[in-house]
């Protein structure tokens, strides 16, 4: 029986997000990889060959794929998920979108541009909107979509129901990012071991400037982002995968510990993403115990895809402050990606059908 899964390829392939892209796609029930591309190093090899598997078991089939160039007139396939680096996106994902391609992208390149989506579909589906303007202007048949900074994602999940609910005026974010956020082979050991990095080159105004922009409101073809301020301080400590991020917030209605804890378990999100193979059900786990989360024991709640609450209390300085972790390179990557991608086929905007 012939495979009518939608085609897509993977570009910086041989990467840490590379990989976890392949990982999640691997049986994925609407998506193949039918194409593997990266740096010129590895174009002619296969792919087996060329990368350093990471984690788990590498796929035969993905294995066996020939390494490709990051052109499109090399990648055929209509659905492009991009691991690459934010220099080489910046003049590879817009060609891959004037040959019209869907380009879910990863890096900060595109991010803050106006008719770009900054996506978590269960927090901003509207913004999609911005797809129409953005084949408008720049002229093109494809599309970009892009992800946030892995924290922005961790930040902007919890925040998002309590920002609806209770509108919030000021945040102060805290982050301690896991080792695998900086790629592989990423942080050198003696940097990290028994060591906190308080510093991640440019983490702190994308953080502030993403959660902005993804809690906006869509109005008139635009994103007004949200009006509220935001101060982030960026920490790389040594944890292998799962972004903790401490916020501290103040509202416009202050609610109480409780309140906040009985919207942050009811909220669904955006009802179009429910039901979709990568939507986690339900968005937020919340959990009770004092000591949680922590990223050994719960990153990979909703097989990755769950942002996860706990230490919901109150301020002395603001109002509230709570802990929130998610999966930086599942839920704040690759996963996302693919939830972008499933929210545009669900909508008809990418046909289904392989070929």
């Amino acid at each position: 029986m012939a495979d009518t899964r939608i085609p897509v390829a993977v570009l910086g392939a041989t990467g840490a997000v590379g990989q976890t892209f392949i990982r999640c796609l691997a049986d994925h029930p609407w998506f193949r990889i039918a194409e593997v591309a990266a740096s010129e190093r590895s174009v002619g090899k296969r792919y087996g060959e060329a990368t350093r598997w990471i984690e788990g078991e590498l796929p035969a089939d993905v294995a066996a794929l020939p390494v490709l160039a990051c052109d499109p007139a090399a990648v055929a396939s209509p659905v492009v998920f991009c691991g690459l680096d934010a220099a080489t996106a910046a003049e590879t994902e817009p060609a891959f979108a004037r040959a019209g391609r869907f380009v879910f992208s990863n890096a900060k390149t595109f991010r803050m541009d106006p008719d770009v989506p900054l996506m978590i579909p269960e927090v901003n589906a509207s913004h999609l909107g911005l797809i129409e303007r953005q084949r408008k202007e720049r002229g093109w048949s494809g599309a970009i979509l892009t992800n946030a900074n892995c924290s922005s994602t961790t930040a902007a999940v919890a925040m998002a129901p309590l920002h609806e609910r209770f509108g919030i005026k000021t945040v102060f974010a805290f982050t301690m990012q896991a080792v695998s956020g900086a790629g592989y082979p990423g942080v050198p050991s003696l940097d990290i071991l028994g060591n906190v990095i308080p510093y991640i080159g440019e983490e702190e105004p994308k953080i502030e400037r993403e959660i902005q922009k993804m809690l906006g409101k869509y109005e008139g073809g635009t994103v007004v982002p949200a009006p509220f301020v935001v101060s982030a301080h960026a920490n790389r400590v040594a944890v292998e995968n799962g972004h903790t991020v401490c916020l501290s917030l103040a509202f416009e209605q202050r609610p109480t510990p409780e309140q906040a804890i009985a919207v942050l378990r009811e909220w669904r999100g955006d009802a179009s993403v429910r039901g979709l193979p990568f939507a986690p059900e339900p968005p937020i786990r919340v959990r009770d115990e004092a000591d949680r989360p922590q990223p050994r024991r719960d990153v990979m709640e909703g097989r990755g895809m769950a942002t996860v609450v706990g230490r919901v209390r109150p301020d002395p300085i603001l109002d509230l402050r709570l802990v929130a972790m998610s999966h930086n390179t599942i839920r704040g990557a690759a996963g996302g990606s693919i939830l972008n991608a499933e929210v545009l086929v669900a909508r008809g905007v990418i046909p289904r059908g392989g070929r």
